[in-house]
């Protein structure tokens, strides 16, 4: 009787503190639960504008609420890889880098309740658009924002089983509480984990279910949840299940909606010190990003370098996600100048904790408030062609998409040493990955994908002076994260990962 004693003061909070904008819900509260698609929605929207505020704000939490989808994203995505350090002497991450996390770690609950929030939010959506009583709410509109809302959601529920495995899996509401029917509702509120594979497989379902009706891409606006981001995350999710036909596919269809690579990588992440801006947006190679202005400017690159629209401002303490020396060393043996002077960045600083204050290494590819967050672009997808092009056998349509990616930053082709075989390609492919996309989270994904990651990880102490020592040595469970203990105690359906 305990449990349901808790369950039903829990969800009489909830309903007296929750609201529909953008203040945090709880992983239990009455918008993220489900007893399946089919449920009569709970929460009744009178007309248009009422769904409206919350279908926006599906954009306002992805642009505002940067935590767990881009600063947790690349604390965990490079820094507990040969790519970065963790930067800052926290207690919460610290173990990211020596591969010390435990289920009590912060940030992890943190993002765990965050992603499980935003696919609350898009339920709302999902659930309730096609209710509304009004008649100047059109069925396109209703199908188009219902078609966004499932892609965001997809993209949350993605990264959720990435990082994770097992999750609980909740796709709409919950009925409201009663005495008479808790029993029956508990199970609703604390669901049983589903597999990594069968989040994938509604991730998929989902965005194939999304693309008829979402919109299609606009060059001049690179924020909507548009086809060709569902295209992009279909490639995605492909890859990490080695659907290598699909992965072609996708990426194919991602080209055809006009995605290419932008001629400058610069421009890509420039600021434009006369205009206080950065320097481009919607790119031709932006699939999807999130952009700022001047008075809405994002704070994240407080925790990870200086701002240069005000380069003073919160630059006195660590910042997260240091450049290490071993991926320093990798563009240097590339020869990769272009590359590396606009992900690293030197500054003086006031603390020493991996580098001499004087010459100081920086994560540059978020340079100021200004500047867009890049989550999904062309040059990703175009080497996630060339890794399923490698896999079947083609390695000259590889090395050549491999190759134009080289091109942009004036690095010569590839020799026959390097795209001779699958197993040399695919290295190649890795290693352009790693300088292509360094610091924006990819590194982790890739090394699991590859089969590198214990080869990889449990030699960085030898290569890599600067790290902190690893905590212990990585083994095959480590490739998800642990699930944050305040989520195993209020769901006593969840199991911890196994290495945990």
């Amino acid at each position: 009787m305990k449990k349901y004693i808790y369950i039903l003061s829990f969800a009489v909070l909830g309903l007296m503190a929750c609201s529909l904008d953008r203040e945090p819900l709880s992983d239990q509260s009455e918008l993220n639960l489900s007893t399946g698609d089919g449920d009569t929605a709970r929460i009744k929207f009178k007309d248009r504008a009422a769904i409206y505020a919350v279908y926006n704000d599906l954009y306002n939490v992805m642009r505002d609420r940067q935590e767990h989808w881009y600063l947790d994203y690349l604390l965990f995505g490079e820094s507990r890889t040969d790519n970065a350090y963790a930067g800052t002497t926290g207690a919460e991450v610290v173990p990211v880098e020596t591969n010390a996390l435990d289920a009590s770690n912060p940030d992890i609950a943190r993002d765990w309740d965050r992603y499980l929030e935003d696919i609350a939010k898009a339920n709302v959506v999902i659930s309730n658009i096609d209710l509304v009583p009004d008649p100047s709410f059109t069925e396109s509109e209703r199908k188009q924002w219902k078609a966004e809302a499932l892609i965001f959601r997809s993209m949350m529920i993605f990264d959720l089983a990435h990082w994770f495995g097992n999750i609980p899996l909740n796709l709409s509401e919950a009925p409201d509480i009663t005495a008479a029917n808790i029993e029956e509702v508990y199970p609703i509120y604390f669901p049983k984990p589903v597999s990594q594979d069968s989040a994938y497989k509604r991730v998929g379902e989902d965005l194939l279910a999304a693309i008829p009706d979402a919109p299609a891409l606009n060059p001049g606006d690179k924020t909507r949840l548009s086809k060709t981001v569902a295209y992009a995350l279909l490639a995605k999710l492909n890859a990490e299940l080695g659907e290598w036909d699909k992965v072609i596919e996708y990426c194919d269809l991602v080209f055809a909606d006009g995605i290419r690579l932008e001629p400058n990588f610069a421009d890509l992440w420039g600021y434009d010190e006369d205009k206080k801006d950065a320097t481009l947006r919607n790119s031709v190679e932006s699939i999807l990003e999130m952009q700022y202005f001047s008075g809405s400017g994002s704070w994240v690159t407080w925790m990870f370098g200086r701002p240069l629209e005000d380069p003073d401002a919160n630059f006195t303490w660590a910042k997260w996600i240091t450049p290490s020396r071993d991926l320093i060393a990798a563009f240097d043996k590339e020869g990769d100048v272009i590359r590396r002077d606009q992900t690293i960045v030197y500054y003086d600083c006031s603390w020493s904790n991996y580098y001499p204050a004087t010459h100081y290494p920086f994560m540059y590819k978020c340079r100021s408030a200004y500047n867009s967050i890049i989550k999904l672009r062309g040059a990703d997808i175009q080497l996630l062609k060339a890794e399923a092009l490698a896999h079947k056998g083609d390695l000259a349509g590889a090395a050549t998409l491999t190759n134009e990616i080289r091109a942009r930053v004036n690095l010569p082709a590839l020799d026959i040493a390097k795209t001779g075989s699958e197993e040399a390609m695919l290295n190649s492919i890795l290693n352009e990955r790693r300088l292509e996309l360094a610091l924006e989270g990819q590194r982790l994904f890739d090394l699991i994908r590859f089969g590198k990651l214990l080869e990889v990880m449990n030699g960085i102490d030898a290569r890599d002076e600067g790290r902190i020592r690893q905590a212990r040595p990585f083994v095959e469970d480590h490739r998800l994260m642990p699930i944050p203990q305040t989520a195993l105690d209020k769901n006593a359906n969840l199991v911890q990962n196994p290495g945990y």
